[in-house]
């Protein structure tokens, strides 16, 4: 902002205040307008940040009484920022024609004239032109994006194969409630006089550069508390827990990482919010597992069942049981597939149930079953299923 920019400037305008507004009715008007259009309650709103900006920057003048004093003796003498009329040549009247940021460029770059910068107005003019002027010009505060946040979620089996929608809870930093986000107790934080608003700083980099760090003094924020909030310590942040729903997509596995865009911790000075990752854990099924899009489960059958073939009953997640096939001369673990019986895939499909078949031996037998097997071993004398076993071992 030039020195004729911040003249003209009419802060208690800003402020929607009277010029002989008491400090209470101003800093009650400030309070009023940065909760209205703090960064934290308009995000995303460019104007709105600017408008802050500039209540700020008001405040900044207008609540320190010694700087209201000064700015409004420098508007009194150009004419609350008006170019004011003077005497002309003999008879006449004219106006002055020249710009005050060559009358006050002492006050920017160097001592005036008169002495002591500011072309010679002496510690008072010269403090506040100097001072000012350069926070008028800074830059609003570069958005700052929020924290990424991970946390854990357990489901059940079913849960994880079918999708649900489960209530997370988690903390992380956000805006100070006690303070509206402000740092500030009363919510009348000031611009910060190190990187004037910007929360950035420059240093020399060497080779004709210049490096760029986040200021240490408002850690980045651009502005500085004056009655720090007891709860945040004059951050303006303070960890919060909350609780929300989050929607666990069909067919997640063990141990997955899940992203949530734009569901971590707030940003701060209207930046976007971080990211939620989600690490899924699932709970053991007592009958079925699970391999890629595909489910498991192993289910017995009987000698006779396995000998002879027939059809068996297969259960299947969370729907009806299925009946399939069993050819005679069933092994001992063949597996058999169920199409369409499986885990959800991305596309929306499933894949397939994949049963084993577990060829059980009774323990104990009744008379006619023990009859029964007497009669099968009678049938079979000479049949060696040993045989080839032996027969490719001595031949390796």
């Amino acid at each position: 902002m030039s020195t004729k920019d911040f003249v003209e400037k009419d802060y208690y305008k800003v402020l929607g205040v009277p010029k002989d507004a008491t400090e209470a009715e101003i800093k009650k008007a400030y309070r009023k307008l940065a909760r209205e259009y703090h960064p934290d309650a308009n995000k995303g709103d460019a104007k709105a940040e600017d408008r802050f900006k500039e209540i700020s920057e008001a405040n900044d003048i207008l609540g320190d009484p010694k700087r209201r004093k000064e700015y409004d003796e420098a508007r009194s003498l150009f004419g609350n920022g008006g170019f004011r009329p003077g005497p002309g040549g003999p008879g006449g009247t004219g106006s002055f024609n020249f710009d005050l940021g060559d009358l006050f460029g002492g006050a920017q770059g160097g001592g005036g004239a008169g002495g002591g910068g500011a072309g010679g107005f002496g510690g008072g003019l010269g403090d506040v032109f100097g001072g000012l002027f350069g926070r008028g010009g800074a830059t609003r505060a570069q958005p700052r994006r929020g924290q990424d946040i991970e946390s854990e979620v357990t489901l059940s089996f079913t849960e994880a194969v079918e999708g649900a929608t489960v209530p997370l809870r988690m903390s992380s930093q956000a805006p100070c409630k006690a303070c509206s986000g402000t740092g500030d107790r009363d919510g009348t934080p000031r611009v910060c006089p190190t990187c004037v608003g910007t929360g950035q700083v420059s240093r020399g980099g060497g080779g004709g550069f210049s490096l760029t760090d986040p200021c240490v003094e408002c850690r980045g924020r651009g502005l500085i508390a004056q009655n720090p909030c007891e709860t945040c310590k004059g951050s303006g942040r303070a960890r919060s827990a909350r609780t929300m729903q989050v929607r666990i997509p069909a067919g997640v596995s063990d141990s997955q990482r899940i992203r949530l865009r734009g569901k971590g911790a707030p940003g701060e000075t209207g930046g976007p919010a971080g990211d939620l990752y989600v690490v899924v854990h699932v709970d053991a099924h007592p009958v079925f597992g699970r391999k890629g899009d595909n489910l498991t489960v192993t289910v017995p059958v009987t000698l006779p069942e396995a000998a002879l073939g027939g059809e068996i009953k297969v259960p299947t997640l969370g729907g009806p049981p299925v009946t399939l096939k069993l050819p005679p001369g069933t092994p001992n673990g063949r597996t058999m597939r169920a199409r369409g019986k499986g885990a959800v895939r991305k596309d929306g499909t499933r894949g397939d149930l994949l049963v084993t078949v577990e060829v059980t031996v009774p323990h104990e037998l009744s008379d006619t079953a023990r009859d029964a097997l007497e009669s099968y071993r009678e049938a079979t004398v000479g049949e060696d299923p040993r045989a080839e076993l032996f027969k490719a071992a001595k031949g390796a």
